[in-house]
């Protein structure tokens, strides 16, 4: 049986509640992150911990659950759950109030993890993307829980026949609608920078110090929509993907329209080195 934690205590996931003037439900006022598990232990949950304080100060909510907590909440809705393949979802929102577009609650926020089972899904084979104008907010270096217009642009992806949406603002590419992207031209890496209108990803940062690691030249500079399309390879990263090369582009072959030769290097470095850091975070 699935189980939640949530305010405090562990319940039956089916049976899980919270108010319907909960400021998640009411606003999607909140954050969220999304830990992978491997080897029956939180990847990089240091990492991901404070990604989720940085998002939490962004939005001013103040949550006293501290590391140790996390680990032993986290530690629990592992070994409660024997999927295969298994993630963590953790949310933070601002809690119980009137319906009011601001207002000090004075209440504590409402939070609520739970274990996830992960598709399994082989990405050698690659994945096909397609290009859409950022719909999205200003602020996309929180991790907030409105994810509207990502959904729509997975939905729009999804009824042309992709995986993944490639987002534009101003002709330049920002991420994906679930992912970072990277984009390797005339044999050199990049990736756009942490501006604001990227989330930092927690995947994106290891894979740019894997490359540096190993000598390889990885920019974090803008990519333009005709280095997008002209892109030898392009790759797209994340928590439970890893890194996943992209072989069609608006329905034209990405290089040779076969997984490159570099994502598979670049694929082996990331993994060491997010084993690396796994290690260190015990």
């Amino acid at each position: 049986m699935a189980i939640a934690y949530l305010d405090g205590g562990y319940l039956p996931l089916a049976e899980a509640r919270v108010s319907v003037l909960d400021r998640g439900f009411l606003f999607g006022d909140g954050v969220y992150e999304v830990i992978p598990v491997r080897d029956g232990r939180p990847c990089l949950l240091e990492r991901h911990l404070e990604r989720l304080r940085a998002s939490l100060r962004e939005i001013e909510i103040d949550c006293e659950v501290d590391s140790g907590q996390w680990r032993e909440v986290l530690g629990r809705l592992i070994e409660a759950h024997d999927y295969r393949r298994k993630s963590l979802y953790v949310q933070v929102t601002r809690g119980v109030s009137r319906r009011a577009h601001w207002v000090d609650t004075g209440a504590p926020p409402t939070v609520f993890a739970m274990c996830d089972e992960v598709a399994e899904r082989d990405y050698g084979a690659g994945l096909a993307a397609i290009v859409c104008e950022d719909i999205r907010w200003r602020r996309c270096h929180i991790k907030a829980i409105t994810l509207l217009p990502n959904v729509l642009l997975r939905r729009r992806a999804a009824r042309a026949g992709a995986d993944e949406a490639i987002l534009l603002r101003e002709e330049r590419v920002t991420e994906g609608a679930a992912s970072n992207v990277f984009a390797v031209n005339d044999g050199i890496v990049r990736t756009p920078g942490k501006d604001g209108t990227i989330l930092p990803g927690i995947a994106r940062d290891v894979l740019v110090e894997a490359l540096h690691r190993d000598g390889r030249e990885c920019r974090e500079s803008g990519i333009s929509l005709p280095q997008l399309q002209t892109a030898e390879e392009i790759w797209l990263t994340s928590s439970t993907m890893q890194v996943a090369p992209v072989v069609r582009l608006d329905g034209c072959p990405v290089g040779g329209g076969r997984p490159g030769a570099l994502w598979r290097a670049a694929l082996e470095l990331y993994r060491r080195h997010e084993r690396r850091l796994s290690a260190g975070d015990d």
